[in-house]
């Protein structure tokens, strides 16, 4: 196995030596057009990696498409930002290959230095130099070119994010958001052909995600540059991402898009990890299978076999008398635009939830009522595994 060398900072953020500069237009928005580059196919095959004995990638097989935004979805420890290390030349597997353009970089017998891949890596912190402007900042990733030339490829790439104007400032003096841009401007001014995304977001305010976000999403979409995005937010990844490779303990679960993994989840983790669930056990009895909320389909499960049964919160409609479940509300809480409801039914010990447009039920009301459309009960085959529904993100 081939060990990754100590790596300068400037190997990490980038170099100007792939040669593909493009033209920048001005744009009425006084920002100019992000500079073209030529997207690279970055590939995983068999990748396999470990910590003292634990494996925690366990033969990961993956693409990113040329002018692609992926995002690696999953919880703490799922392998992700493994992943992403190893992509940038931090980390070296323990077996498997890493291809650019189908050429392979990092192998059982290749080791293509961080510095040589054309890939950019933005960490999750920004590591902004404190003591470097802005612009110093931006140019210190084009340390193969003339000091003047790289000035001016860092002033084009600052006013691709809009903050020329802050080019002599130093990151103290900018907000947490322009100081992502200006991390976004450094990992793109060397024109990489894989731009790589630790949590870019996870810092920000969240009230200023929405906008850095959808500013960010612009921006790569005008590089042209494949771009793979790390997160644990389910909503982040659908908002972003042209597919998303969801990760569970160093293993691929499913890669597909937003509406894939949404609506045709593999198992239990995938359709609790993008919404919020209700959890029921079943057995499959001719082609069916009874819940304390109706019954649903088991199309293609063998007679007998023991099922698990998710139901969305915001697939379980409340009304005061027109539902065909009687129920009682446990507990209600008001939430702005929807209203979380907890209702004791029969057959379910444990209570129902439910997330309602906020009115529809009147104020006071204890004694209600429940309908489920069988199309909203997902139904999948049990695991051997302990079924995880933590760290999940509602996206209704």
């Amino acid at each position: 196995m081939h060990r990754a060398p100590c790596l300068h900072a400037s190997a990490i953020i980038g170099h100007s030596g792939n040669g593909m500069g493009a033209q920048t237009t001005q744009t009425d928005n006084s920002r100019r057009t992000a500079g073209v580059t030529f997207a690279a196919r970055l590939g995983f095959e068999e990748i396999r990696h470990g910590y003292h004995g634990r494996e925690t990638l366990r033969g990961v097989s993956l693409t990113a498409e040329p002018g692609e935004v992926l995002c690696l979805l999953g919880p703490s420890g799922s392998g992700k930002t493994t992943l992403l290390r190893i992509a940038a030349g931090i980390e070296a597997q323990s077996s498997g290959r890493l291809l650019l353009n189908d050429r392979e970089v990092a192998g059982p017998s290749v080791f293509v230095p961080p510095e040589q891949r054309g890939i950019g890596l933005m960490f999750q912190d920004f590591a902004l130099f404190p003591h470097m402007s802005v612009v110093e900042n931006v140019r210190f990733g084009l340390t193969a070119m003339p000091a003047r030339e790289g000035t001016a490829e860092a002033m084009l790439a600052l006013e691709r994010v809009g903050l020329s104007h802050y080019a002599q400032k130093y990151p103290h003096a900018l907000s947490g958001g322009e100081q992502q841009r200006v991390a976004l401007a450094r990992a793109l001014a060397p024109r990489p052909g894989v731009l790589l995304m630790d949590e870019p977001f996870s810092g920000l305010d969240s009230r200023l995600k929405d906008t850095i976000r959808a500013d960010t999403l612009a921006i790569l979409r005008e590089t042209r540059a494949t771009a793979v995005v790390v997160t644990h937010d389910a909503e982040e990844a659908m908002r972003m991402a042209d597919r998303i490779a969801l990760l569970r303990d160093g293993k691929l679960v499913q890669v597909g898009t937003s509406d894939d993994l949404y609506r045709r989840p593999k198992d239990l983790f995938a359709a609790a990890f993008f919404s919020e669930i209700n959890e029921f056990s079943g057995v499959v009895r001719n082609g069916h299978v009874s819940t304390p909320l109706g019954v649903a389909e088991a199309n293609g499960m063998a007679e007998g076999r023991e099922v698990s049964i998710a139901v969305r919160l915001s697939g379980v409609g409340v009304s005061a008398d027109s539902g065909v479940i009687p129920a009682r509300v446990v507990s209600r809480r008001f939430l702005g635009v929807v209203e979380l409801l907890e209702l004791a039914i029969p057959g379910s010990e444990r209570p129902v939830r439910a997330r309602i447009r906020a009115d529809i039920l009147p104020p006071g009301v204890r004694d209600a009522t429940i309908s489920v459309n069988p199309q909203d009960i997902l139904v999948f085959e049990k695991d051997s595994e302990t079924p995880y529904i933590g760290e999940t993100k509602n996206t209704e």
